[in-house]
């Protein structure tokens, strides 16, 4: 038996670094914007929650686009180009005068950050090798879920701390190391013949159909995380563990990252299902745990549970999607995923807002539960029932 390919190579390690500053940058703004934008602009709570969603709007719409052309374009130019873009709407944010003006810059935003992570996605699927991809795209996912629990930390200490345009300053730093990072890659393209797409238009240049099933459980995934994303500090609140909850997030990226080297060996080893199955089951555990928190320490344990459950699911599904499309549209697999993906975490503070009345915040958190519980089943129809047992 030979040596394993290698895995942690300098570009491998590039786009990770990538990837991770564009997300902590994503997650920073994110959970400051709705502040930000009634302080600065005395904007209505709805106007407020709209800040921060059209920046996820704008990235949901360009990344069809940027998986048809990235071929075309270039991989590697097409990240520069988005990280450029990126760089400088953070930088549009210091002259900001009103609330209009607000909306554009996150909308156009999103678009960059968009076309960037669909260019992070493709160009580390396309470097880790074949035999190590369930491994290698586990760790590449870390980059993303170690952004979610660092990110919002700091966007939060930040805006406590210091004046309202730090954290403008702060992301603006992150964007340019994201940059130069991209800029020492050494990429692959692919042969042209791949990329150039025929005239008129086609569904299928824009979406990968092999990843809407798997896409589709995503999308109710991401749904259900967004409670977790938009509500989890009210909750804190309600139930006198504001100070718990604060480290959340800091359990799930600690467990996560303790998982990531078993999970991700037993997907190529093994085969998807003996990581899906087990780690949907894990994330509807978290999330019961969560729903009947009294204490710091249960809502940690809870941090850690759905940690190692949703973590491993997200960046499993994600490799699914790869795996079954051709090489070439690697890009639009990335692109079609994260369309799904983003379109849940979207939409879910919408349809979850109408929900919460009724149930309240526990019975909120039983109903993920159940609504992730219930997704094995999705899971088996989607892909479950064909899914490799064994390599």
């Amino acid at each position: 038996m030979g040596r394993k390919p290698a895995l942690w190579t300098k570009d491998f390690i590039l786009v990770s670094v990538s990837n991770f500053l564009l997300f902590i940058s994503f997650y920073m703004l994110m959970v400051i914007m709705a502040v930000y934008s009634v302080e600065h602009f005395h904007a209505s709570e709805s106007e407020a929650g709209f800040a921060a969603s059209i920046f996820v709007l704008g990235a949901v719409l360009v990344r069809p686009i940027a998986g048809k052309i990235i071929n075309a374009v270039g991989k590697k130019k097409l990240l520069v180009i988005g990280l450029a873009f990126f760089l400088g709407m953070t930088l549009l944010y210091f002259p900001i005068q009103n609330l209009s003006l607000l909306f554009l810059i996150r909308f156009i935003h999103g678009f960059a950050f968009g076309i960037s992570t669909t260019a992070t996605g493709t160009i580390a699927a396309e470097i880790i090798p074949n035999s190590r991809r369930g491994e290698g795209m586990g760790y590449f996912s870390t980059s993303m879920n170690l952004a979610m629990a660092i990110g919002p930390f700091l966007g939060l200490m930040i805006n406590q701390y210091f004046q309202g345009t730090t954290i403008f300053a702060v992301t603006s730093i992150f964007a340019v190391i994201a940059l130069v990072t991209a800029l020492l890659l050494r990429v692959e393209e692919l042969a042209k013949k791949n990329a150039t797409a025929e005239k008129g238009f086609r569904i299928s240049d824009y979406f990968e159909k092999t990843t809407v099933p798997i896409g589709i459980l995503m999308a109710l995934m991401g749904l259900v995380y967004s409670s977790i994303l938009t509500y989890l500090s009210t909750y804190a609140i309600e139930i006198n563990l504001v100070d718990a909850a604060s480290f959340f997030f800091v359990m799930y990226a600690v467990f996560l990252l303790l998982s990531r080297p078993i999970t991700g060996r037993m997907f190529d080893v093994k085969g998807e299902n003996a990581v899906i199955y087990p780690s949907i089951l894990l994330f509807g555990i978290g999330l019961w745990i969560l729903s009947q928190s009294t204490l710091g320490i249960t809502l940690l344990i809870a941090g850690a549970v759905i940690g190692v459950g949703f973590g491993t699911l997200q960046s499993s599904a994600q490799t699914i999607a790869i795996n079954q499309a051709p090489r070439h549209r690697v890009g639009l697999v990335t692109a079609t995923y994260f369309v799904f993906f983003d379109f849940g975490v979207g939409v879910g503070p919408l349809i979850l807002g109408y929900i919460l009345p009724i149930t309240g915040f526990r019975g909120l958190y039983v109903t993920m539960a159940i609504i992730v519980f219930s997704s094995v089943f999705i899971y088996y129809f989607v892909h479950g029932k064909k899914g490799r047992r064994d390599r």
